[in-house]
């Protein structure tokens, strides 16, 4: 999946019916007609769609969201995925992460305690019940911001979580 779709998708899962202005906002960085490309890929491969038109002027304003089936994967989804699908996803999902981390570095200017820029690795031992708690707390905290409009200053963070049992 595409990075600037994957952007797309998650600013989808929590703002429920946006317009492409209205996206725009939250993806400052892509230029227009790229989100117009990628919205239009994700809405011909039925992940989003159209659920109201607005008549603004003359011009047909489209407010979009995740289709019912789109990208919300159930239990049973996920347990019926090969082993080999389940490491393809991973490896796109680091990929991304890869690249998010590669255009970071190629700034002009970086600072990589100024800029909150961390990678870190932590083994520690928990029953299913601490690690659901764990992932809840986790979850509220982002929750907690993820209605965030980008301003002045803000700027945009890719927070990305792996729990991996060993």
């Amino acid at each position: 999946m595409h990075p600037i779709r994957m952007r797309i998708i998650q600013t989808l899962i929590t703002k429920k019916g946006l317009s492409t202005q209205q996206i725009s906002e939250y993806l400052p960085d892509v230029p227009q007609a790229t989100l117009y490309r990628h919205l239009n890929k994700l809405v011909h491969t039925d992940i989003i769609k159209p659920i109201q038109e607005n008549k603004i002027r003359g011009a047909v304003e489209k407010i979009y969201a995740l289709s019912d089936d789109g990208v919300n994967l159930t239990e049973e989804d996920v347990d019926k995925i090969s082993r080999e699908e389940h490491f393809q996803y991973f490896f796109s999902f680091l990929t991304n992460l890869m690249g998010d981390f590669d255009d970071y570095l190629k700034r002009d200017y970086i600072d990589i305690n100024k800029d909150g820029v961390t990678y870190r690795q932590a083994n520690i031992y928990l029953s299913d019940q601490e690690l659901q708690n764990l992932m809840e707390a986790i979850s509220k905290l982002i929750l907690n911001q993820i209605d965030n409009k980008p301003t002045k200053g803000r700027k945009l963070i890719n927070i990305s979580n792996i729990i991996i049992p060993k």
